[in-house]
Formats: structure tokens, C-alpha cells, sequence
């Protein structure tokens, strides 16, 4: 039975927008500054809330360490300019950390020990790499054959799912397709400006005649990754990359990416308390295990999990945020679940607009959020699913208000 005493609520949500990764527009921006201007963007959302109430702000990223590490959370409350008494922590479960984060964060208000709490994600994947700086397994793992899958790369994993669930090349460039066109009419429309918090990057680039160094900057307001021009003839082009007679190319996967997202979550009290607008209403999260070699099918025993524990149906949900980290496993649990497809990515997914690991969860919880509202879904429930490395899945239920 859960002991839940009162409800969390979403009252502000904002990201960055996603830069490619390694040499995109934000390869130069320190993960904790990523962090710390959504924090501050999130924060002047809701002016009339007093900063001094916050309790936590728990932050998602998948490679802790380097300039992502020494705690990067309490370091971008620190730089945000957030009061001295505002704890900071960082969580990691890999793709699902930022959404891991928010379910964290309102569980806190859910069981009254809290009012007041900030959920995000942060990653540079241009300055951290996948996998982190130094790599060191136990080797003691893999003395269980079913463990051997976690030494696999993230892409064989995805040609295991398209081998096991029949999910054919043709069938993952298309809906690489479709991810870039849906994408690219989101942005075309504005779609994205409600919930991206513009940033000014800056360069410094010495000017050998003067001896100077000379400083522009540029405002960075919207996703670097689609791709115009993505055809069905482009993509077959491509070769795989994982496996000589396999399937997936880089042009059927997400893109490595640097972003970063947060939102703000209170109590009815804190509601009432400071006049504030609710725009979502968390419901709850769920995460299971799967094989690590077939890491990728994984929400497709979380969704249901996430559902059963809500008391939902899956025609109870408007709208589902389902992270592509690669086509193969997004069509492999799309059909397997028989999901909607135009409930799936309507403005498109990571394999057009990125997928900053870490960040991903919170980031698309600002997209869900503000897109459900603008589409005049109130009432429906989104949900966020995504595969995680090592072998899981999770997904998060919300209910637009």
C-alpha cells in the first residue's frame, strides 16, 4: 500500500536546447553551467517562490565525474546563486537518471517530507565521454554468461533487439525518417519555445595580428540535431556500424549530445501558499530489469509496470515520450506494447533531437509538460520511457493539468 500523504506538482519546467556532441554549439559549455542556467531559468518561471524553501535539487547524469564530478548537483546550486541551505545530490541510472531524478524529488513531497523540490539532468557528452574517462569493470561480472551482454556497445545490443523482434533496416531508417521530419516541423512551428531557455555561448579565438583575443557570442535557442534532407535513399547509404550484417547506422540512432533540463515540483500548500499555476501533476514511475544483451527492449516492461502501479490503461495516455536511443528498440517495444504512433514523439525523438544520457529524462519532461498543455490535453496522462544500459527500463507517468 503506498503511504503517500499528499500530491507533488510540476509548476515549472525548462531545458536548454541540445547541441551535437562532440563539436556542436555547446562543446564548450562546462555540464555544471548547463545545469545552472536551467536551474535559474526554471526558477524565474515561478518569481513569487521563495528559493529558501527548496529542500533538494536532484540532479540526473549518467558520467559522474571529471567536469561532471564533485557533485555536480550541490556545484550548480552553488552557481546558480541558490541559497547556502539548498541540498544538491546526484543520481545516476544511466538514460534514465533525469526522470529517475523527478520521481525522487516528488516522492519526497509525496510523503510530506518536503515542499519544496527542483528535479534535473545534466550532460556534456563532448567534454564527458560514454563511459566515462577511465573504464573499470569488475571482471568478476563476467563469470556469468548472461552478464556478458553489459560488455557489449550500446549498438549490438540494438541489433540483438532487431534480430530477436524482426525489426527490419528498411523499417528503422524510415522511422529515422519520420523522428527528423516530425522534429523539424516542431521547430518550423515554435513548438520548442515554451520550454527551451535560450543561452549565450561564448568564443574566445586569439587574433594573431593583434595579439588579442578576440570574444563573440551567439544565443543558442534551438536543437542542433535534425538532420533536413533525411531520405529513405540517404539513410540506405549508410553503413552499419555495429556489425558487418547488421542494421543500425548512425543515421537509425540517437545522436551523442550535450543539454540539460530541470523542473520545479511543490506541494498543494506551497500551491495555495504562493498563488502558483500547476501544470502537471506527477502520478508515478516505475523501472525493470531485462537481459543486458537486449538492453534496449527494456520499457517494455517498465510501461506496463508504470501503468499497473498508476491503475491506468495505455488508452488513458495522450501522449508518450519514448527516448529512440536506437530505432531498432523503439519499433521492437513500440509493437510489442502496440503503441499509438502518433502518441509516439509527435515533435519527433533522439535520434533527430539528441540524447544528452543523463539530461534526457528532464529534458523531455520539459517537453511533455509544455506540450500536452499547448495541445490542450489537460486531464490526459504523458509518459516517459527509455532503455538503460547494463539492461533496464523505466518510465514515468505525469498528468497534464
Amino acid at each position: 500500500m503506498s503511504r503517500q500523504i499528499q500530491e507533488a506538482y510540476i509548476v515549472a519546467a525548462t531545458r536548454s536546447p541540445v547541441g551535437k556532441a562532440p563539436r556542436g554549439m555547446l562543446r564548450n559549455v562546462r555540464p555544471d553551467d548547463l545545469l545552472a542556467h536551467v536551474l535559474k531559468s526554471a526558477l524565474a518561471q515561478v518569481p513569487q517562490l521563495d528559493p529558501k524553501l527548496i529542500e533538494d535539487v536532484i540532479v540526473g547524469c549518467a558520467m559522474p565525474e571529471a567536469e561532471q564530478g564533485m557533485n555536480i548537483a550541490r556545484m550548480a546550486v552553488l552557481l546558480a546563486g541558490l541559497p547556502d541551505t539548498v541540498g544538491g545530490v546526484t543520481i545516476n541510472r544511466f538514460c534514465s537518471s533525469g526522470v529517475n531524478a523527478i520521481a525522487m524529488a516528488a516522492d519526497k513531497i509525496r510523503l510530506g517530507e518536503a515542499d519544496v523540490m527542483i528535479a534535473a539532468g545534466t550532460e556534456s557528452m563532448s567534454q564527458v565521454p560514454m563511459m566515462g574517462n577511465k573504464i573499470s569493470l569488475n571482471p568478476e561480472i563476467f563469470t556469468k554468461n548472461e552478464n556478458l551482454g553489459i560488455a557489449f556497445g550500446m549498438g549490438l545490443t540494438a541489433e540483438k533487439v532487431a534480430d530477436q523482434w524482426n525489426v527490419s533496416r528498411e523499417d528503422q531508417d524510415a522511422f529515422a525518417v519520420e523522428s527528423n521530419r516530425r522534429a523539424l516541423h516542431a521547430i518550423a512551428t515554435g513548438e520548442f519555445k515554451d520550454e527551451i531557455s535560450p543561452l549565450e555561448v561564448f568564443a574566445r579565438t586569439p587574433n594573431l595580428a593583434t595579439g588579442e583575443v578576440e570574444v563573440t557570442s551567439k544565443i543558442c535557442d534551438t536543437d542542433e540535431g535534425p538532420r533536413a534532407g533525411t531520405t529513405m535513399e540517404g539513410l540506405a547509404k549508410l553503413k552499419t556500424v555495429f556489425a558487418a550484417k547488421g542494421s543500425v547506422t548512425a543515421g537509425n540512432s540517437s545522436q551523442m549530445s550535450d543539454g540539460a533540463g530541470a523542473v520545479i515540483l511543490v506541494s498543494e500548500r506551497i500551491l495555495k501558499q504562493f498563488n502558483l499555476v500547476p501544470l502537471a501533476r506527477y502520478v508515478t514511475f516505475a523501472v525493470k530489469g531485462v537481459p543486458a544483451h537486449i538492453m534496449g527492449i527494456g520499457p517494455k516492461e517498465a510501461i506496463p509496470a508504470a501503468l499497473k502501479l498508476a491503475g491506468l490503461t495505455l488508452d488513458d495516455l495522450g501522449w508518450i515520450e519514448l527516448n529512440e536511443a536506437f530505432a531498432a528498440q523503439a519499433l521492437a517495444v513500440a509493437r510489442d506494447l502496440n503503441l499509438d504512433m502518433s502518441k509516439v514523439n509527435p515533435l519527433g525523438g533522439a535520434i533527430a533531437l539528441g540524447h544528452p544520457l543523463g539530461a534526457t529524462g528532464a529534458i523531455r519532461a520539459a517537453t511533455i509538460v509544455h506540450g500536452m498543455r499547448r495541445h490542450g490535453m489537460a486531464g490526459k496522462y504523458g509518459m516517459i520511457s527509455m532503455c538503460i544500459g547494463t539492461g533496464m527500463g523505466a518510465a514515468g507517468i505525469i498528468q497534464s493539468l
